[in-house]
């Protein structure tokens, strides 16, 4: 009988020590996932197109609907080129804040939406603020976007898109 209690306290005190390493490796994974926007939005104020491709999957697998043309960019290279003409468009420093971050982890697999606000002189545009949606996948231990939608809503009334949307 003391056995079996033993057995039991020893099986229950295993399953809880899994819990909270479980628990542990979603908060690491959670504050990694959150420094790679921080990291991000410091590449987009300093327009280092290097900084900026770092978060994402450098290969063919990469797939992205982007709110600018061309409609869709597949792989690393498709999309590093867009930064780098949206970076030239730009004059002087740009600022970019990202807010509304909110991150679900489960396993190597993590998604995030966020409301990310630019501005600078951009031509005709001097401020946006976008929808982001991004795909992440745990690829040798680091956090990697894998896939991502950008977007701004439109007016149907007036089919324009509305660049500084509120919710």
């Amino acid at each position: 009988m003391m056995r079996r209690f033993s057995l039991l306290v020893l099986a229950v005190a295993a399953t809880a020590g899994a819990f909270g390493l479980r628990a542990d490796a979603q908060s690491n994974d959670n504050a990694a996932i959150g420094a790679l926007y921080q990291q991000f939005a410091n590449a987009f104020r300093h327009k280092d197109l290097n900084a900026i491709m770092l978060p994402y999957v450098h290969n063919d697998t990469l797939f992205v609907f982007d709110v600018s043309t061309p409609r869709e960019h597949v792989g690393w290279d498709s999309y590093r080129a867009d930064w780098k003409g949206f970076f030239d468009s730009i004059k002087g420093n740009p600022k970019l804040s990202i807010s509304e971050l909110s991150i679900t982890v489960s396993g190597d697999v993590a998604y995030t939406h966020s409301i990310q606000s630019f501005s600078g002189n951009m031509g005709n545009l001097h401020a946006l603020a976008v929808r982001v949606t991004d795909v992440l996948r745990k690829i040798n231990g680091k956090w990697l976007i894998v896939q991502e939608h950008v977007s701004v809503p439109v007016n149907f009334t007036t089919l324009k898109p509305d660049f500084m949307s509120r919710p």
